[in-house]
């Protein structure tokens, strides 16, 4: 049985750097993926996700990436050039990570036959404890009507439906109550830790 890896990585903490996670909770709550395919929120753990990509013979991964272009435009990237599109200018270190995960996973014979990557070039970054801007978030219904039918073409089939599945980050920081929680920039830093920021004189 042909199975399928859909992975999302980031950093939910940091604005536009949580789009691959968001958009994999996103799938798992609108399509219902049988044993095929496992949906995961890869997050910034690098080679920790060698195990997944082992077991799959189809890559999804969803990802912000700095691909040069207007902030919110989406390229879709397959094959040999999905490693080298993630590290023409890395933004942080999950995706030098994931870079290395890949090129591992190959070394050792056992990468995804097939691979896409459906990236979004984010608007901001620096913005800790921000939430993803809305050229961002508007990006993800049409991510997941890529992934869907990508993975459909090769016979990994869903359903409207819910993905139930406990490889997705709690739910304390889902969108829906990371969004809903966030204090105001004016009662929490966005930038650092404000202790250490110099003061004027």
């Amino acid at each position: 049985m042909t199975k399928a890896l859909v992975l999302g990585i980031g950093n939910v903490l940091w604005a536009d750097e949580g789009f691959g996670v968001r958009c994999v909770e996103a799938l798992a709550d609108c399509r219902a993926f049988g044993d095929d395919a496992l949906l995961l929120d890869g997050g910034t753990q690098g080679l920790y996700l060698l195990p997944f990509l082992e077991d799959a013979d189809l890559l999804v991964v969803f990802d912000a990436v700095d691909y040069g272009l207007v902030p919110g435009t989406m390229k879709i990237v397959e094959g040999d050039e999905v490693p080298r599109f993630m590290g023409a200018k890395k933004m942080s270190l999950h995706q030098t990570g994931f870079q290395d995960v890949i090129a591992t996973a190959q070394l050792m014979g056992f990468c995804p036959d097939e691979l896409l990557l459906i990236g979004c070039q984010p608007v901001e970054l620096e913005d800790y404890g921000g939430g993803l801007r809305q050229v961002v978030a508007d990006c993800i219904p049409r991510a997941l009507t890529i992934a869907c039918a990508w993975l459909d073409e090769r016979g990994i089939k869903s359903t409207p439906g819910r993905t139930d599945t406990g490889d997705l980050a709690d739910t304390s920081i889902r969108m829906a109550a990371y969004e809903n929680g966030r204090p105001t920039e004016e009662d929490a830093c966005r930038v650092g830790d404000a202790r250490f920021f110099p003061t004027a004189e």
